[in-house]
């Protein structure tokens, strides 16, 4: 099983695997034929009024991951992740996120749920 996080606006690399975005928005000046996403599940990503939320600076880290791991637990995206477990049972997947800080972002809490 192989599961990693990196930023979708480095270079694809032959070991990601299946690359799946979990951003519910498409990165900021990137083409979709240089992204190279094969999967794009935007009801595992986190809501919008989450995402400002957090971005506002209005909770920590932790309230953070808390929130997104209960939104991840409705029917469409927990069928989501489930999806992505298989995938990752089928060989590498490399999450990709636009995060400045991936290691403190919602891909790292798929990180964790999916490692």
């Amino acid at each position: 099983m192989s599961v990693r996080v990196r930023r979708v606006y480095e270079e694809p690399e032959p070991e990601d695997g299946v690359r799946v975005l979990v951003d519910r928005l498409w990165p900021r000046g990137l083409a979709k034929d240089v992204a190279r996403i094969d999967e794009w599940p935007k009801a595992m990503t986190p809501s919008t009024e989450l995402r400002r939320w957090y971005h506002a600076g209005e909770a920590s880290y932790e309230e953070f991951c808390r929130c997104y791991e209960a939104e991840l637990a409705a029917p469409e995206a927990a069928e989501l992740l489930d999806h992505v477990r298989t995938l990752v049972g089928e060989g590498p997947v490399t999450l990709l996120t636009a995060a400045k800080s991936p290691e403190e972002s919602h891909a790292a809490v798929l990180l964790g749920l999916l490692s």
